[in-house]
């Protein structure tokens, strides 16, 4: 029998599309920052890593994880015309705020310029990442990492050739974000229709859009159900909240930076520190490949195999995050000069320091997302909140009186808080399930002879 063409991969085909997908993917965006190193300045590099640091808080409250929600939404409870109509109001609210931020923060004309079109890039990101979580809902993450090497390469080379051409940042994001738009078009869009063509999310089902909506598929348009968005924006906002107090808490050096230091040595910082951007990516192909899947352990009440599966994946997260140090102890004066400049290497103490909270991050990161598969949502507001607040209070203090050095350890001290209360709260959630899982057996065992409760 012929297998149809949209049915769901095998978990190790998944795993392996998405790790190749993500590596590809972040390969091609940490050659783009060397690209701007080698091609431009340090402080051009800064000016785009103050864009990504100052519009990825607001669309991190904004995309509300409507991707993880929906590849975790194991009872269908929600239709992707809901997720994509949600999608759409949020995006353009998101870029207002990020132009209106632009305006009033007080930096130079080219750096609000260059804000305002890493907003419109990253704008075209959010559409294409709710489409990714349609595919991964159904197991299709072939699909995603094809759009993700394509998407790379493209951005590679759009952006380093505009800079090269303009030794301008600003031209380089604009083609950036045309990459991005392309991208969704073309492939993305296509692929989110081919997986709905096969499901039972048939047009009836979408109601109510209006005439512009109708060159796309009946079956990838919005859903304009103004009750049922308001309640999937309710369920999604704590965590929307929770990935915008991550993001902030990972950027919060680079405020302080950029304030207290300069755009320069923002510059050189960003650079240095998006081994751990890269790094994450990584991780995040390895929860996107074992999601739905560790979602429907845990919604099983399988305990068992969904720590086994969440232990695996740590597994690998330490074996990367002590790697990454060793590497940094042994050569981390010659990968600074050969992937950016000499003046780079002067600062490994630096990168080594940002390889140990990489390390920190990438188990932590796990760690929550397994609180996200467990719908264990608000609670984590109040971690990443704690989190924040020490790596505010580590920036202030340790960045003006120990510059780039001081950045990393405030960096290391709030991933280790990060990683502690995450694992307390994440081993809290195994045991109320097991619990739970246990006292659904007991009631099937006694219901036959009239002892339920």
């Amino acid at each position: 029998m012929v297998q149809n063409r949209a049915s769901p991969l095998s978990l190790r085909a998944n795993f392996t599309w998405t790790f190749f997908g993500n590596v590809i993917y972040s390969g091609c965006q940490w050659a783009m920052l060397i690209a701007v190193a080698k091609l431009g300045s340090t402080t051009m590099v800064g000016y785009f890593a103050l864009g990504l640091a100052v519009t990825a808080p607001v669309l991190m409250l904004t995309n509300l994880q409507l991707r993880g929600l929906q590849a975790t939404d194991t009872n269908r409870q929600y239709l992707f015309g809901h997720y994509f109509g949600l999608r759409l109001l949020t995006t353009p609210l998101a870029l207002g705020i990020i132009l209106g931020i632009a305006l009033a923060s007080g930096y130079g004309h080219e750096e609000s310029l260059v804000v305002v079109a890493v907003g419109l890039a990253k704008s075209f990101e959010s559409i294409s990442d709710v489409l990714y979580g349609l595919v991964q809902q159904h197991e299709r993450m072939d699909r995603i990492a094809k759009s993700l090497i394509i998407k790379g390469i493209l951005s590679l080379v759009a952006l380093a050739a505009a800079v090269y051409l303009t030794h301008s940042i600003l031209w380089g994001t604009l083609a950036l974000a045309a990459a991005w738009a392309v991208i969704l078009v073309t492939y993305d869009m296509r692929s989110g229709a081919f997986v709905l063509s096969r499901t039972a999310q048939t047009p009836d089902t979408v109601f109510s859009a209006p005439s512009y909506w109708r060159g796309l598929p009946s079956s990838l348009q919005p859903i304009w159900d103004r009750r049922r968005l308001m309640r999937l924006a309710w369920l999604a906002l704590p965590i929307g909240i929770v990935i915008m107090l991550g993001s902030l808490t990972l950027n919060t050096p680079r405020y302080v930076i950029e304030h207290d230091l300069g755009a320069n040595q923002l510059g050189i910082f960003a650079a240095m520190a998006y081994v751990v951007v890269a790094g994450t990516t990584v991780i995040n192909a390895l929860v996107q490949a074992t999601g739905p899947r560790l979602s429907h352990y845990y919604a099983a009440g399988d305990v068992v195999a969904c720590r086994d599966l969440l232990l695996k994946l740590l597994g690998i997260g330490a074996v990367m995050g002590a790697g990454g140090v060793v590497i940094a102890l042994v050569a981390g004066r010659e990968i600074l000069t050969v992937l950016y400049r000499p003046e780079y290497a002067t600062h490994v103490d630096v990168f080594i320091w940002l390889l140990v909270a990489a390390a920190l991050d990438y188990l932590a990161s796990l760690l929550g997302y397994g609180l996200t598969m467990a719908r264990y949502l608000k609670v984590q507001v109040p971690i990443v909140l704690t989190a924040l607040a020490v790596m505010a209070l580590g920036s202030v203090l340790l960045i003006p009186a120990h510059g780039l050095l001081g950045a990393a350890w405030a960096t290391c001290s709030a991933f280790a808080v990060l990683l502690a209360l995450n694992g307390y709260a994440m081993n809290h959630a195994l045991r109320r399930r097991a619990r739970d899982a246990h006292r659904t057996r007991l009631y099937a065992i006694m219901a036959p002879s009239g002892s339920r409760p």
